[in-house]
C-alpha cells in the first residue's frame, strides 16, 4: 500500500446513507422538572456571573437517537464539550431494554451515521467516550479513524470491569475499552485534566530530611541529549563531584541550578554526596496525568453498577449492563469543567446525566426505549432533589439542585394524504410549522412580538415568514412595504397569486413543494432494530479492510 493511500473500513452498504429530516423537539412539560430549591452554590464558583445558569439547557429527548442527534445540529454544532456513548455491543446477546443483536455490517452502518453527527456537535476542544467490547472494539477503532483523522485519536483505554474470575471462557473476559478520540487532538490536550492523586498514589512523598514544607519526593536533575549550557560541573556539599551522564545533560541551566539550592530545593541523599535530585513538594502536584490502565477500584467495575442501578429501581426491573458512576466521574473530569455541555446520545439508564448533573455540568441525553420516562425521569428527580445520595454524590458532596427540560421528537412535517400526495402533516399547528420550516430553510427559529412576518432570521436582515394561507398581490405588496429595502423576507406559504418577481424584498416557496426533496419523510425508526443493507442475496461477505482486496 503506498504512503499517499487511504486505509479504510469496507462493508456490504457502506454507501447507504439515509436523508435525515431535522426534526423539532417538543417539550413536555408534565415530565420536565426543576428543583424547588436553589442550585448549590458551589457549583456556580469561578463561572462568568453573565452566562447562562449550568441547568438552563439540561435535555432529555425520547426518540431515535439518529433523528435526535439530527435535530441537535442546527443549534449545537461545535457547542459540546464531551459526548460520552456506550452503544450495544453487537454481540447477539437479546437484552430487555434494546436489541443488541445486530449484524455486524449493519452495525457499522448505524455507527458510522452517528459518529458523523456526534463529530459535528463537538466543539473543537471537544472529545469522544466510546465504552466498547472486543467484539466491535478494533473495528470502531479504524471507523473512528476515518471520521476523526488519525490524527485525533487520544487512547484506548483499559477499563477492568470485573474483579473476579470466570471459568466459562477459554480466557476470562475482563475488561471493556474506553475508545477516546478528539475533534482536534492538540486542542483537547490543551484543555485536559489531571486525576487528582489519592494516597496510595501519593506514598511515594516523604520527607527523609524534615523539610518544613512537608513531604517530598526526588526528582532526578538529568535529561536525554547534550546542551552545552546545561553541561557544567556540581560539587555536593560532602566534596562529590557530578557530572551529567554519558549521554544526557542537567535538566536545568546552572543559575536555575543555584537557585533551587539556595531555596533548599536539591537533595543530594542522605549521606550528602549523591547526584543531586530535584525536591518537588506534594502539595504542589496539581494531579496525574491519566494513563490508559483504568482498574476497577478507581473507577468502579458492573457490579458496583449493578448495586447502584438496583438502588434506584429494584432488582425486578434493572438494567443488565450499566456502567458505574465512578467510570463517568473519571471521563468527565478529564474532559470537562463546571458549565460545560455533556451528550450521551445512548442514554441507557440515565447515569452520564445524572453524574454531570452531580459535577455542575450541562447535559442533553437521548433514549429512544419508554424507559425514557419510566426510569431516567425518577433517577434525575432523585439526583435533583438530593435524594440520591449513590453513587459519587458523597464523593462530590452533591446535596440537590438544578433541572431538566423532557422533549419528544415531533412526527414528520410532511405525510401521505390518501391519494398518496405529499402534504403537511395534520399534527402541525401554525408555531411547530413555523419552526420547522426555520430548520429546513437554515433560519434561526425567533419569532417577534412586533411583527407578524417575523418567524426567523438568518441574519439581522433576513428573515423568514411561514404561513399555510395563500397569498394574494395586495397582501404581498403590505409586507413587502413594511419589510422595507434594508432588509429581506423568505415567504413560505401554501400558495401566491402574484407575480414572484414582482417585490425585489421577498423570495417566495410553496409548501411543501419547497422541501420535498431535501430529505427522507415520515421515515420514523433508523434504530439498531433497522435493516439498512441493501437487498442482496450475497451479503455475508465479510468486513474488510482496502488493502486487504
Amino acid at each position: 500500500m503506498s504512503n499517499k493511500q487511504k486505509l479504510e473500513l469496507n462493508w456490504i452498504g457502506k454507501d447507504k446513507r439515509p436523508r435525515l429530516e431535522p426534526r423539532i423537539l417538543i417539550e413536555d412539560k408534565a415530565l420536565s422538572y426543576r428543583a424547588v430549591s436553589a442550585v448549590q452554590p458551589e457549583l456556580l464558583e469561578g463561572r462568568d456571573a453573565t452566562a447562562p445558569h449550568p441547568f438552563n439547557d439540561n435535555l432529555l429527548i425520547q426518540g431515535d437517537n439518529l433523528l435526535a442527534l439530527k435535530a441537535l445540529e442546527a443549534q449545537y454544532a461545535g457547542r459540546v464539550k464531551c459526548i460520552f456513548i456506550d452503544p450495544p455491543y453487537n454481540t447477539g446477546s437479546a437484552f430487555t431494554h434494546y436489541d443488541d443483536g445486530v449484524e455486524h455490517s449493519m452495525w457499522l452502518t448505524l455507527m458510522r451515521d452517528r459518529l458523523e453527527l456526534i463529530r459535528s456537535l463537538l466543539a473543537e476542544d471537544g472529545s469522544l467516550w466510546i465504552t466498547i467490547d472486543d467484539n466491535e472494539a478494533h473495528y470502531l477503532k479504524v471507523l473512528c479513524d476515518e471520521i476523526f483523522g488519525r490524527q485525533n485519536f487520544i487512547a484506548s483505554n483499559v477499563w477492568q470491569k470485573r474483579y473476579s474470575r470466570e471459568n466459562r471462557e477459554a480466557i476470562g473476559d475482563a475488561h471493556d475499552y474506553v475508545l477516546v478520540f478528539a475533534k482536534n487532538a492538540d486542542r483537547f490536550k490543551a484543555i485536559r485534566n489531571r486525576i487528582p492523586m489519592n494516597e496510595e498514589q501519593a506514598k511515594v512523598y516523604k520527607n527523609p530530611n524534615n523539610h518544613p514544607r512537608g513531604r517530598w519526593r526526588p526528582i532526578p536533575m538529568t535529561a536525554q541529549g547534550y546542551r552545552p549550557n546545561q553541561m557544567y560541573e556540581i560539587v555536593a556539599p560532602g566534596g562529590a563531584v557530578h557530572r551529567p551522564p554519558e549521554g544526557r545533560c542537567w535538566s536545568t541551566i546552572e543559575s536555575e541550578f543555584l537557585k533551587l539550592r539556595e531555596a533548599g530545593r536539591i537533595y543530594f541523599g542522605k549521606d550528602g554526596n549523591s547526584q543531586p535530585n530535584i525536591i518537588r513538594f506534594l502539595d504542589e502536584v496539581e494531579g496525574m496525568v491519566p494513563w490508559t490502565w483504568w482498574p476497577h477500584d478507581e473507577v468502579g467495575h458492573t457490579d458496583e453498577a449493578k448495586k447502584e442501578v438496583h438502588a434506584l429501581f429494584g432488582k425486578a426491573d434493572a438494567f443488565l449492563t450499566p456502567k458505574p458512576e465512578r467510570l463517568i466521574h473519571r471521563i468527565l473530569h478529564i474532559s470537562t469543567n463546571p458549565g460545560d455541555l455533556v451528550l450521551d446520545s445512548f442514554a441507557g439508564s440515565g447515569t452520564t446525566g445524572a453524574v454531570a448533573h452531580k459535577m455542575g455540568r450541562r447535559w442533553i441525553m437521548v433514549e429512544l426505549g419508554e424507559h425514557c420516562h419510566t426510569h431516567i425521569v425518577p433517577r434525575l428527580k432523585k439526583v435533583i432533589d438530593g435524594e440520591d445520595q449513590g453513587g459519587i454524590s458523597k464523593i462530590v458532596n452533591w446535596q440537590g439542585g438544578g433541572g431538566f427540560r423532557y422533549f419528544r421528537l415531533a412526527p414528520s412535517l410532511l405525510k401521505k394524504d390518501q391519494w398518496d400526495n405529499w402534504i403537511i402533516n395534520p399534527e402541525y399547528n401554525a408555531e411547530m410549522l413555523a419552526e420547522a420550516m426555520c430548520k429546513h430553510m437554515g433560519f434561526t427559529y425567533a419569532p417577534s412580538q412586533a411583527h407578524f412576518w417575523m418567524h426567523g432570521h438568518s441574519t439581522e436582515t433576513d428573515f423568514i415568514y411561514v404561513t399555510t394561507g395563500s397569498l394574494s398581490h395586495d397582501q404581498l405588496r403590505v409586507i413587502s412595504d413594511e419589510v422595507g429595502t434594508g432588509r429581506t423576507l423568505l415567504i413560505c406559504c401554501k400558495a401566491f397569486m402574484a407575480d414572484a418577481d414582482a417585490f425585489p424584498n421577498l423570495t417566495l416557496k410553496k409548501i411543501p413543494r419547497a422541501i420535498l426533496g431535501k430529505c427522507e419523510w415520515d421515515h420514523d425508526d433508523y434504530s439498531f432494530s433497522v435493516n439498512v443493507l441493501p437487498d442482496e442475496e450475497d451479503n455475508d461477505e465479510a468486513p474488510l479492510l482496502d488493502d486487504e482486496e
